[in-house]
This record gives structure tokens, sequence and C-alpha cells, in this order.
């Protein structure tokens, strides 16, 4: 029995019997979707972003540039990936941090490793991946977009591209450690308290409407519109959901939702997960933002690499869940 069996218990009880929606009709199998998702990913939310606050709070910005500042390039690439999935940041937040780890003396191909995995890989991405179709699927997602981001940031690395950053990046460079208060546990809860809220305020309207959009999609489109346009035998699924995704702009909460439902009308779980990651990692607010401080050619390369990556995340999790 699911853990969550409560939750469906309560989804049904609302439906049926508060709601007073006939069993068995679109409507009720929309309204059941949107409830049950709902409460779901909300409880998910709440546990994992308190539990994920309070190991960052040993990992302020500065001590994150701290850290990537004195590792070896391959080291730092793993390392700011890893980082990337803690520190939950949109791709347009992130940027902030890139100049600051610049700045600090962070390698730019450590930097950019960081800049793919925060908004590619956080929790609310995994806690809606474990919700939905359980740990294996949210393992593949969180090795597959580590993989990206490392990959992505030794290849800029290789590429010695540092003088594609505008030069005013590289000034105020700031050299040492830095020293920082130590929190209490008292304080450190709080924090984790007062962060989960914040998120939650910042997030829960995209969730809803992601699942709204989701419930729309699981009861009235038919099963065999999306798999026949978007279906696992198009070849052409995988790249046409990354270049659908790049023009759009959104967090995880508000793409997320909908990877379940797409994929129970038949699009494969990697061409929904292509879509997604291009949604979050790559779009044209983020590139407006980076074009004021690298080269149009640093973007196009980033963001290249970023797709080809994905697009082969794609087909592999198309193959690898036939």
């Amino acid at each position: 029995m699911s853990i969550f069996y409560p939750v469906k218990l309560l989804a049904d009880w609302l439906t049926y019997s508060v709601f007073l929606i006939t069993p068995k009709t679109l409507l009720a199998d929309a309204v059941n979707f949107f409830i049950y998702d709902t409460i779901k990913i909300f409880i998910l939310l709440s546990v994992i972003i308190f539990a994920v606050s309070i190991i960052r709070s040993y990992l302020p910005p500065e001590k994150i540039r701290g850290i990537l500042s004195h590792k070896s390039k391959y080291t730092g690439n793993v390392i700011a990936s890893l980082l990337g999935i803690i520190t939950p940041f949109c791709s347009c937040s992130a940027i902030p941090l890139f100049l600051g780890f610049i700045q600090a003396g962070v390698p730019l191909g450590t930097t950019f490793s960081f800049l793919v995995a925060s908004p590619m890989i956080n929790e609310v991405a995994l806690v809606l991946f474990l919700g939905m179709f359980g740990w294996k699927i949210a393992l593949m997602y969180i090795v597959s977009g580590l993989i990206i981001s490392v990959l992505s940031g030794m290849i800029i690395g290789k590429m010695k591209v540092e003088n594609l950053v505008e030069p005013f990046v590289y000034q105020n460079t700031i050299n040492g450690n830095v020293d920082l208060p130590t929190m209490t546990g008292k304080e450190r809860f709080i924090y984790a308290r007062d962060y989960t809220l914040d998120i939650l305020k910042k997030v829960w309207i995209y969730i809803l409407i992601g699942i709204g959009i989701g419930a729309w999609i699981h009861g009235y489109v038919p099963a065999n519109f999306l798999a026949q346009y978007a279906g696992s035998g198009k070849w052409y699924a995988v790249p046409l959901a990354v270049l659908v995704g790049i023009p759009l702009y959104s967090n995880a909460a508000g793409v997320i939702p909908l990877v379940s439902t797409l994929t129970e009308k038949g699009v494969s779980v990697g061409t929904t997960l292509a879509f997604m990651m291009s949604v979050t990692a790559l779009s044209l607010p983020e590139f407006m933002i980076l074009k004021k401080v690298m080269k149009l050619r640093l973007i196009f390369i980033f963001a290249g690499i970023v797709a080809v990556g994905i697009t082969f995340t794609g087909y592999l999790f198309n193959l690898i869940l036939k």
C-alpha cells in the first residue's frame, strides 16, 4: 500500500462525496487527479525542502565559492554540479552566483557546471519525479542531469573561452577565505522553516497551474492525440521537445506536473524529460541576462552543448524505459 493511500482516500471523498461529481466521468477524473496530486506534491515539497534547507544552512554562497575556488578543475566540475542540486535557483537567479564564482577565482568551466545543474536538478524536481515515477526514475533524472552539467563544464573549460566573458566580470576578484558565523541548531531550524515557507510561497501558483493543466490533459485530451504527434515511435520527438522548451520559461514546479500526464497519454518519459530540462536549463530570459556578462558566441556554445546533452539523455531514457 502506498504511503499516499490516505491522500487518495481524501481525494476520492472530496471528489465524490463533497463535490458530488459523478464517478468515472471526464470531470471526475480531472478533479480527482488535481486534488490527489496537489496534496501529495505539497506534502513531499514541505518535507524535502526543509531537509535540503538544513543542508544549505551549512553552505552559504560565500562558503560555496571558497570550496570551489580551491579544487582542481575536474573535481570542481563534479562538486559544482552536486552543489547545484542543493542550491535550487532558477536559470536566471543563478547568474548572480555565476558572477560571484568567477570573481572568487573559480574556473569558468566549473562555474558553468553549476550554472547548468542549479536550475536543472533541484529538490522540487526531485520531489515531483519521486512522487510520480518512483525512486528509480528520480535517480536516473539526477544522474543524467549531473552528467550533463559535469560534461558541459568540462567541455567549456577545455575550450579556453575566458576571452568570451566580458572583462568587467573579472574585476574585483576576491582572494582568500571568507569567515562565516556559525548557526546554532535553533537558528538552522528557523532558517529551514522560513526558507521552506518562502519557497512554497514562490512556487505554489506554478504548481497549481502545472497540475491544473495536467489534470485537464488527464481528463479531457484523448489518449491517442499526443501519442500521434509526440509518441515513442517518433524519432524527432526528443529534439522537437528540446526546441519547443527553449522559448518557454518556467521553473520545475510548473513543468514537471505535466510530465506524468504526458507520459500517461503516450509521450515517452525521455521526451517529456527533455522538454522539462530544456525549459528549466535553457531559456530566452536566461540568454538575455547572460548576454550582459558574456559574448554571444559563448552563449551559443553553452546552449549547444547543453542542448546536445539533453537530447542524448532524452533518447537514452526512451531506450532504457521501452
